[in-house]
């Protein structure tokens, strides 16, 4: 029997005690034994951080991600960590992200992934140029469906596309959850200086265009925006439309909102070509319904053998038993250990899509402010 390859030794930054997405990474990152978590810097106070790291038992815990850094880098390269993961808010991850990708260590870092187009495009060039390996964790475009959604517009099934409508509906956010100081992840994604430029639409709307790019390959032209702050005394917004236009003449909707209550976390993509149309949902992730003009709609499940080469690669289990979340997630971490391995196959997002992703944030405000004037995109630093 092939032995399983040698853990790649992780390092974390955020996602201490409390903390919802760093517990989900850890999970993403242990569950096909692709890594070990060797050593964190959880928080950003440091008694907290080192408390944290003993509740985990991690070999190496750290007060700072400065004192992090440097303790691994005093290490024997054989022992020091291999990679580091950035789950803390946004602000922190352009430091952190360019401290450890100069210092030669692989980045997987979560969405959005800075606050500007200069940081963003500064994080690529020093990835190039360090031959790092730097994933960002768009986790949805892990789900097995996604990539099947991917490989059935590659090749033709729907036709030349026409219409693409994406939407993220959630309603956490209908009340000022901000402004009571016990809702930690309210309370900075609405900072402006935490999050960036966006809420809603830097927070999910970031997630909504990374799955449009990524399933259909369309290149975005032009946005017209409307962003809106529902909630008194919220400084970002709560709420956004976005009209798309792409490159060939297809057109686009992005619709997102934290505000709608009575939602949870319904993402849903459908795209129509000229012959055929897919529609799936975050929110029942294991079916892709698939329409054309000939025939009735059939409903593609998770786990079969018609399904593509990456679909079947992206489960675990047989059909009719669940997968989700967790698992999507950590297709994304089994993404980048392919990448860092070597694989040229592996299918990850990349620090490019990163790059676009913040462009897209940066380009959404700007035609907002402007009024919703059409905007040329572009995601070029």
């Amino acid at each position: 029997m092939r032995e399983p390859p040698t853990p790649i030794r992780l390092g974390m930054v955020g996602g201490g005690q409390g903390a919802f997405i760093g517990a989900v990474h850890r999970t993403a990152a242990r569950l096909d034994r692709n890594y070990v978590l060797q050593a964190g810097a959880l928080s950003s106070t440091p008694q907290k951080a080192l408390a944290s790291a003993r509740d985990l038992g991690l070999a190496r815990g750290y007060g700072s991600w400065q004192e992090m850094l440097d303790g691994e880098l005093a290490l024997p390269p054989a022992e020091r960590i291999e990679a580091i993961s950035i789950v803390a808010p946004n602000h922190v991850h352009f430091p952190v992200a360019k401290a450890f990708a100069d210092a030669g260590f692989h980045v997987i870092c979560d969405k959005p992934l800075v606050h500007t187009r200069g940081q963003a495009a500064e994080l690529a060039r020093t990835a190039h140029e360090k031959g790092i390996v730097f994933g960002v964790t768009y986790n949805y475009t892990g789900y097995p469906l996604v990539k099947e959604a991917r490989r059935l517009i590659r090749e033709g099934a729907i036709g030349k596309l026409r219409k693409v409508v994406v939407e993220y509906h959630q309603g956490w956010l209908a009340t000022r959850a901000e402004a009571g100081g016990d809702n930690k992840q309210a309370e900075w994604r609405t900072d402006p200086a935490r999050s960036g430029a966006g809420g809603a639409i830097g927070d999910i709307g970031s997630h909504a265009e990374n799955l449009v790019s990524t399933v259909t390959g369309l290149e975005l032209e032009s946005v017209c925006a409307e962003l809106t702050t529902f909630v008194p005394g919220r400084r970002l917004d709560d709420d956004a439309t976005v009209l798309l236009r792409f490159e060939g003449g297809a057109r686009g909707v992005l619709a997102v909102s934290q505000v709608e209550v009575g939602e949870e976390n319904d993402l849903r993509l459908r795209v129509y070509g000229e012959t055929g149309s897919l529609d799936w949902r975050q929110e029942d992730p294991n079916r892709l319904v698939l329409k054309s003009l000939e025939g009735p709609a059939r409903v593609l499940t998770r786990g079969n053998g018609y399904l593509g080469d990456a679909a079947k690669a992206a489960s675990r289990i047989p059909p009719g038993h669940p997968e989700a979340f967790l698992e999507a997630f950590a297709n994304v971490y089994a993404g980048v250990a392919d990448a860092i391995r070597g694989d040229p196959r592996a299918d990850y997002p990349t620090v490019a899509d990163g790059v676009r992703g913040v462009a897209f944030i940066d380009t959404v405000v700007t035609s907002a402010r402007n009024g919703g004037v059409w905007t040329p995109f572009s995601s070029a630093g």
